[in-house]
């Protein structure tokens, strides 16, 4: 179980075995298999975007509260298993349906988004903020991900009021950077830095905000100087979470590489320098040497939990690097190998579920986060497979 889950949540052995006892019972007036309708003839299911098809069905299929308008944590589910609101991997759940609907334009999944609207706004008290600076920055990124894709412009203007509330996280502790909670303004970190660089950088793309440029470079220059390996472009953890100054080397989540990777190559995008597409360029080759075997070329289980979602923001990522600079062919590769064996034996081919590891088949509960890991790597597949990038090896 990786750290930051004990730290946000933590788990009682009591939870633990009402949630083994209840693996079998389904949430009522919810439907937990895959229908042959839904997914067809897995056989034929050749190209990467009918995988995500798939995978997107299994989802739904698996995961969709429609009582809640949002996605059960746990599948299979008993009521009990939504009890805790797990904002952050709903954000990803709404990420992960504007993939699918820039994908297919399938007014379903549109609808879908819309109820998720609703749905996070019911669990949250009606309004978009909570305490964790990066929590709100996921669903900014998605918020802003789905205006883009509907033109709806209440997307739009969730995304921007938790812009403003972002901001508010940055302070002079440490010399800078935006906090990751409200409650402990003096320690921060690459989950609720680099994600913000993401969301300025996109902002000032689409709305032209000189400013937002400002906060996306200011953001990007203390992330680098101070949670970065200047030797390497390794991408450490966090800095002060005890009050001593120190950081947390020794903390290596793979969303905290992506999500620097995504940092540069936003940057690159909306400043046209170079400079930081080459430290995206690094930092992938660094995850490359540092995370995955060298053997296989897998990228490790990083449990359930919070950690399910941590390579799923990782592929994210890595693959917007390929898309701004198709010479990334040791990223490319990293893509393709660990999707091809998730597809062939992460996944559990009757439920369209995947595991937390992507080279061993499903546990009969897999949490919500572990499954939008994988359909987000199939999408970033079909991604690169639509631009052509996967024709070569």
């Amino acid at each position: 179980m990786n750290k930051r889950f004990w730290m946000r949540w933590g788990i009682t052995m009591v939870g633990i075995i009402i949630i083994l006892a209840t693996w079998g019972v389904m949430n009522m007036g919810n439907e937990h298999n895959v229908t042959d309708a839904q997914v067809g003839n897995v056989s034929k299911a050749d190209s990467w975007s009918q995988r995500a098809d798939l995978a997107q069905a299994g989802l739904g299929s698996n995961y969709w509260n429609n009582k809640l308008n949002l996605f059960d944590n746990l599948s299979p589910c008993h009521d009990l298993c939504n009890e805790k609101f797990h904002y952050w991997w709903q954000a990803h759940g709404i990420d992960t349906l504007v993939d699918a609907y820039v994908r297919t334009g399938h007014v379903e999944v549109k609808n879908k988004l819309g109820n998720m609207y609703q749905g996070m706004l019911d669990r949250n008290g009606g309004v978009w903020p909570n305490d964790f600076y990066d929590d709100m920055e996921w669903l900014a990124l998605a918020w802003l991900r789905a205006y883009e894709a509907t033109s709806e412009e209440r997307y739009k203007e969730a995304a921007l009021l938790l812009w403003e509330d972002i901001k508010t996280g940055w302070n002079e502790e440490q010399g800078g950077g935006i906090a990751w909670r409200k409650p402990q303004l003096d320690y921060k970190n690459t989950p609720a830095n680099a994600p913000a660089v993401i969301l300025a950088a996109r902002l000032y793309k689409q709305f032209g905000n000189a400013e937002d440029l400002v906060w996306a470079k200011k953001i990007y220059d203390w992330q680098r100087a101070n949670l970065v390996d200047p030797e390497s472009g390794f991408v450490w953890d966090g800095k002060n979470r005890e009050g001593d100054g120190k950081i947390d080397k020794t903390w290596e989540f793979s969303y905290c590489q992506g999500v620097y990777i995504g940092a540069g190559v936003e940057l690159f995008r909306a400043t046209g320098d170079r400079g930081y597409l080459a430290d995206a360029a690094q930092t992938a080759h660094a995850s490359k040497l540092r995370l995955t075997s060298p053997i296989t070329g897998m990228l490790p289980s990083e449990s359930n939990g919070d950690g399910g979602l941590f390579k799923g923001i990782f592929v994210r990522y890595l693959t917007e690097l390929v898309l701004a600079d198709p010479s990334q062919k040791e990223a490319l590769e990293l893509l393709r190998t660990n999707a091809e064996s998730l597809w062939s034996y992460g996944r559990d081919e009757q439920r369209q579920m995947f595991s937390k590891s992507w080279a061993t088949t499903p546990e009969p509960a897999e949490d919500l986060s572990v499954n939008l890991s994988g359909v987000m790597l199939l999408e970033c597949m079909a991604v690169l497979e639509k631009r052509g990038l996967l024709a070569v090896k």
